[in-house]
């Protein structure tokens, strides 16, 4: 069994195959992602991704990478004419969707976590929002990336988290009872959004994610609850 199945208690398949089904999940959900976004969060998310990208605090000069950066929301929040910001992600299709709203300022590139198609110590910040718990293996994810960021550069993940435990209740059923449903409905893909909720549910809580970024080899790693705890916003400088 790999890493991932004994972390996160995923059954054990094969790495290409798993990346396989990810890819047709978002390939099947691309045209309707971000209205299935805005329902399911009630908005909110649209929050938690301003707050995202004013921690990344983009500058003068940047090279940026957003990585699993889809339809660009986040990129188009970090984009200037100042700066080069790249999305980077596995899905043509989510991108493409990307392509025909942001039509300046963002460059486009496909490319997975775990092998980067960066230089070493090219990059000067390194963004990624509700995609780590998708890579096949997240160490090795956070090793390459931490591989392709300058000396100093900024890692920042927003990814759903652990919920604090008076609302935990109402959120898992919010989770598994309405998300599927509304997938079913608005994106015409149950069986995406029910892969969607169960890989939320075995993601780590904060503190065991903080503590996988710093095995990285990242220092000063934070985190920040967002919406009490729903999403986390995890931060970290390449040493």
């Amino acid at each position: 069994m790999n890493d991932l199945s004994r972390t996160f208690g995923y059954r054990a398949v094969d790495p290409d195959e798993r990346e396989r089904r990810i890819r047709r999940v978002f390939d099947s959900v691309a045209p309707r992602y971000d209205l299935m976004n805005d329902l399911m969060s009630f908005g909110i998310h649209r929050l938690w991704k301003r707050t995202f990208a004013a921690m990344a605090a983009p500058r003068a000069g940047e090279v940026i990478v957003d990585l699993a950066g889809g339809t660009g929301d986040i990129a188009a929040l970090l984009a200037g004419d100042d700066r080069t910001v790249v999305v980077c992600d596995p899905s043509l299709a989510m991108m493409s969707v990307g392509q025909q709203r942001h039509d300046r300022g963002i460059a486009w590139l496909a490319g997975v976590g775990e092998s980067l198609p960066f230089r070493d110590a090219s990059i000067d910040a390194l963004t990624i929002s509700f995609g780590i718990r998708n890579a096949t293996d997240v160490r090795g994810a956070l090793a390459d990336i931490r591989r392709v960021l300058k000396p100093g550069g900024r890692f920042l993940c927003l990814e759903f988290s652990r919920a604090a435990a008076p609302i935990r209740p109402f959120y898992d059923t919010f989770s598994h009872a309405v998300i599927p449903r509304l997938g079913a409905w608005i994106a015409r893909s149950p069986e995406s959004y029910g892969y969607l909720v169960e890989s939320i549910r075995r993601f780590p809580d904060q503190r065991t994610f903080a503590g996988m970024i710093e095995a990285a080899g990242f220092s000063a790693v934070r985190f920040r609850d967002l919406s009490f705890g729903i999403a986390c916003i995890h931060s970290g400088l390449r040493t």
